[in-house]
C-alpha cells in the first residue's frame, strides 16, 4: 500500500477508532492504534463469561461504567454449576440499526468484505399479546406517509427541528397509533425516556438511517466482537499497528497543534491524533488550556445514557419468537420521563447467532434509564421487574424455562445522549490536527452507527 506520509495516532480501539484506522489506512496514511486494554472493541465487547469469577466480571464491568446489581441464581452458583459454558455475552445491549445494510457493512463493502448479520423487524409487546411487526400494513398506509414526510425532510428542516422536543412534536402530530410510534421510537433511538429532552431533529435523522436498512435492526453473528476483530484484522494485514496494553498518558499539543502522544515508553510524534475515548475524558489527555472556555464548558456538561440490561438463558423458546426483536413501553415506572421504553431481542436466541450451546437459548434485553438511575438500586429493582414482566408477556412460563439470568447496569451506554441540552462536539476540534470519533460526537445514527459515521466523516476531512 502506497503511503502518503501523513502519520496518524488513534487513541482507543473501540468501533470508532478501529473504523477510523481502517479508512485512513485505505487512504495510504501510516496508522498506529493505542489501546489501554488487552483487547479491542471498547464498550462493544463480547467475552466468554464462563472464565470469569464474580470479582473478575465486576472488574471488567467497572472498566466500562457498569455494575452487576442482580443475577439469578447468584454468580458463584452459576459458575459452580458451569451454567455459562458455551455462552458468549456482550458487556451491554447494542442492537445495530439498519441490519445487514447498516453503516458498518457499508464500510466493509468498501473492503470487499462484510459482517454476517441476523436481522429483525420490530415487534411490540402488549398486555396480553404482541404485534409483529409493530406496524401492520393498514397502519403503514394510514400513518406512514406522515412519518416519512417528516423523516425524509432535508437537512435544513432537520436543523430547525434540532431544538424542538419530541414532546412538542407528539402533541402536534401524535394521534392514535402515530402517537405510540413516536413515543416509543424516539426513546429507543436516543436511549432517553424524557420526551422533553429528546431532539426531534436528531430523532428523525436516526430514524432515516434506521429505515434505510433491509430490516430496522441487526445483530452480528458471533456477537459484537465480530465487528471489532474483523476491523483489527484488516488494520494489521494492511500495514497498520495496534498496540494493546498501551495506555496513552497524554496527547501532546504545542501552540494549538497536535504533536503526538505520550505513553510509558515515551513520546511518539504524529501529524494527526484521533481520540476515541469518551469525550468527557478528553481533558485527562489534553490540557484544557488548549481549548476555548466555551468548548471546555460544553464538553464537561455532556451526559451519556444508561440502562439496565438482562441476559436470560432459557431451555426452550417458542419458535415464533426466535429471531425477532420486540419493543415495549412501561407506563408510570417513576423514572425520568415517567414511562420507560425497552427492547427484548430474540435474534440472539437463533441457533445461527453462535452465542449459546446446543439446546440453549440466549435472550438479551434492556430498559432505558438515566446514568444516575443506573446507579440507584431501588430504581434498578423496579426496572428488573419491568424486564421480567415483559419477557413473561411473551413467554408466560419463562420462570420454569430459566437456567440463569444476569442483569448488568450501565451508566454510559451511549457516549453522549442525543438530547436538546447535549450539544455534541464535531469531529474536528479547535486544536489543529486533533479529531474525535465515536458515539460521543455529532454524526448520524446511534451507538455503533454513530461511531462508524464519525469515522467516515473524518475520512473526508483528511
Amino acid at each position: 500500500m502506497v503511503k502518503k506520509g501523513l502519520s496518524v495516532g488513534v487513541v482507543g480501539a473501540g468501533i470508532g477508532g478501529l473504523t477510523a484506522a481502517t479508512l485512513l489506512l485505505r487512504k495510504g496514511f501510516d496508522v498506529t492504534v493505542f489501546e489501554k486494554e488487552a483487547f479491542v472493541g471498547g464498550r462493544a465487547l463480547s467475552f466468554d463469561p464462563s472464565s470469569q469469577d464474580l470479582a473478575e466480571y465486576r472488574k471488567l464491568l467497572s472498566k466500562f461504567n457498569m455494575s452487576l446489581p442482580f443475577s439469578e441464581p447468584d454468580w458463584d452458583t452459576i459458575l459452580s454449576k458451569k451454567l455459562l459454558s458455551g455462552y458468549t455475552l456482550d458487556l451491554g445491549f447494542h442492537a445495530i440499526g439498519g441490519g445487514a445494510a447498516s453503516n458498518i457493512n457499508q464500510v466493509f463493502s468498501e473492503l470487499k468484505d462484510h459482517v454476517d448479520m441476523l436481522e429483525s423487524k420490530l415487534g411490540y409487546i402488549m398486555e396480553q399479546d404482541f404485534n409483529y411487526p409493530f406496524l401492520s400494513m393498514f397502519d403503514k398506509i394510514r400513518i406512514l406517509p406522515d412519518i416519512l414526510r417528516l423523516v425524509l425532510s432535508g437537512e435544513s428542516t432537520m436543523k430547525k427541528l434540532d431544538n424542538v422536543s419530541m414532546m412538542e412534536t407528539i402533541e402536534r402530530y401524535g394521534k392514535g397509533k402515530m402517537r405510540l410510534v413516536l413515543e416509543v421510537f424516539s426513546r429507543v433511538i436516543t436511549t432517553v425516556n424524557d420526551l422533553s429532552r429528546i431532539s426531534t431533529g436528531e430523532t428523525f435523522r436516526s430514524l432515516k438511517n434506521l429505515l434505510s436498512g433491509s430490516n430496522p435492526v441487526g445483530y452480528p453473528v458471533g456477537g459484537l466482537k465480530s465487528i471489532s476483530l474483523k476491523l483489527a484484522d484488516f488494520i494489521r494485514q494492511n500495514g497498520g499497528i495496534i498496540r494493546l496494553n498501551t495506555p496513552v498518558k497524554k496527547i501532546v499539543v504545542d501552540e494549538n497543534r497536535v504533536k503526538g502522544v505520550l505513553t510509558d515508553e515515551g513520546e511518539q510524534g504524529f501529524d494527526v491524533v484521533v481520540s476515541n475515548v469518551l469525550v468527557q475524558n478528553l481533558f485527562k489527555f489534553v490540557d484544557k488550556k488548549s481549548f476555548p472556555d466555551s468548548y471546555v464548558n460544553n464538553v464537561e456538561s455532556l451526559t451519556g445514557t444508561g440502562s439496565l440490561c438482562a441476559y436470560y438463558s432459557l431451555d426452550k423458546v417458542d419458535p415464533r419468537l426466535i429471531g425477532k426483536t420486540f419493543l415495549f413501553i412501561e407506563r408510570g415506572v417513576g423514572v425520568e420521563g415517567d414511562d420507560a421504553v425497552g427492547m427484548i431481542d430474540f435474534m440472539t436466541a437463533s441457533p445461527y447467532s453462535g452465542l449459546a450451546p446446543e439446546h440453549g437459548f440466549l435472550v438479551q434485553s434492556y430498559v432505558i434509564c438515566t446514568p444516575d438511575e443506573a446507579k440507584n438500586k431501588e430504581v434498578l429493582l423496579r426496572l428488573r421487574e419491568v424486564l421480567d414482566k415483559n419477557l413473561w408477556r411473551l413467554i408466560p412460563d419463562f420462570r420454569e424455562r430459566l437456567r440463569w439470568a444476569v442483569y448488568p447496569a450501565v451508566w454510559h451506554l451511549d457516549g453522549v445522549a442525543k438530547t436538546i441540552d447535549n450539544v455534541k462536539p464535531g469531529v474536528k476540534t479547535p486544536v489543529n490536527g486533533l479529531y474525535l470519533v465515536g458515539d460521543c460526537v455529532k454524526a448520524p445514527g446511534i451507538g455503533v452507527n454513530c461511531a462508524v459515521n464519525s469515522a467516515r466523516m473524518l475520512q473526508t476531512m483528511l
